[in-house]
């Protein structure tokens, strides 16, 4: 598989590096990038985090040859404001339920404020988890 190679060779070019350069910049042997940039060896994940900064340029560009410019369907999600601010909303309205409910089928507002402080914890769990 000789794509990363030739990433790693293409994008060294552009920045108008020598392998000697790189290679000394990597602390390996100029042979060892040879190596890469021929496809008869690939880099670590390590030192291909490290090719990657110092040709400035992220990992994905050096494994697919491209940025990944879509962003995740959650990403996608979260960056629309409407849909912020329908889960605020949302949160709010679940909590109002949650302790309307409770009071009215158990009689009790300990009970209600248990279960208000219940979906404030899902609603905090949903942000760390998705947002």
């Amino acid at each position: 598989m000789h794509i990363v190679g030739e990433n790693i060779r293409k994008k060294r070019e552009e920045k108008g590096l020598s392998q000697e350069a790189l290679a000394g910049a990597l602390n390996v042997t100029r042979q060892t990038v040879s190596s890469w940039e021929t496809g008869r060896t690939e880099p670590d994940l390590d030192t291909l985090h490290r090719i990657a900064q110092l040709l400035e340029v992220t990992v994905e560009e050096l494994i697919y040859s491209q940025r990944l410019k879509e962003p995740t369907i959650i990403q996608q999600v979260v960056e629309r404001k409407e849909v912020k601010n329908s889960i605020e909303a949302g949160s709010v309205i679940g909590t109002a339920l949650a302790v309307v409910i409770s009071y009215t089928h158990w009689g009790s507002i300990g009970w209600a404020i248990l279960h208000g402080i219940l979906n404030w914890g899902y609603v905090i769990y949903y942000a760390i988890r998705y947002m």
